[in-house]
């Protein structure tokens, strides 16, 4: 019986984790990133309700941003699934081109406030209005946020190169999808809150 209970005790020290601790970690930063949008949508929604709110159209350009960050994370997908079969040369490509499609966005989103600016919607001061700003914040909390994610996705580029992904060694590569899938989910629910609310 005590020997029964030894094995069992030696085997339960030699199970490994549900989670990796560092995805685990990824997860609570996620979940405090969507706590934080969604304080701002809150406190959206109740300034709203006070008046003063000015309708204005969302800048065009945010469309082609928001087909521009789905696509990417159709790519992002493709190079996990390159990794998984150790596919190393689609790898470097689709993370590549993920690359790129996130710098396109940033850049997109950077042309959509030149666009509010010239048609007069600024982010606060006294000539500003509610509507204006928060746009300016949630477009711009994204941004920081996907600019953290395109550094991540560069990180991954490098190591691609230096053969540090593959079927073997996925905990990097599962980390940077999940967070760009993230970033990709949480745009894209944005922007349609935007659509509905702005």
């Amino acid at each position: 019986m005590i020997t029964t209970k030894k094995i069992y005790l030696e085997e339960d020290t030699k199970r490994p984790m549900a989670m990796h601790p560092q995805k685990f970690a990824l997860w609570l930063f996620l979940v405090s990133v969507c706590m934080l949008f969604a304080a701002f949508i809150s406190a959206f929604i109740v300034k709203k309700g006070d008046g003063n709110w000015v309708e204005f159209p969302m800048p065009n350009i945010l469309w082609v941003t928001t087909g521009i960050i789905f696509l990417s994370s159709i790519t992002m997908q493709w190079a996990y699934f390159a990794a998984k079969k150790d596919e190393l040369e689609k790898l470097k490509i689709a993370l590549f081109i993920t690359f790129v499609l996130g710098v396109a966005f940033l850049a997109g989103q950077y042309m959509a406030w030149g666009e509010l600016y010239k048609e007069g919607i600024y982010f606060g001061g006294s000539s500003s209005h509610p509507s204006g700003s928060y746009l300016y914040v949630f477009t711009g909390l994204h941004a920081a946020h996907l600019i953290s994610g395109v550094i991540f996705l560069f990180v991954m580029l490098v190591y691609s190169f230096k053969y540090k992904i593959h079927s073997k060694n996925m905990v990097s590569i599962e980390m940077c999808a999940t967070y760009w899938h993230f970033l990709d989910v949480l745009w894209i629910s944005l922007f349609v809150f935007l659509l509905i609310n702005h």
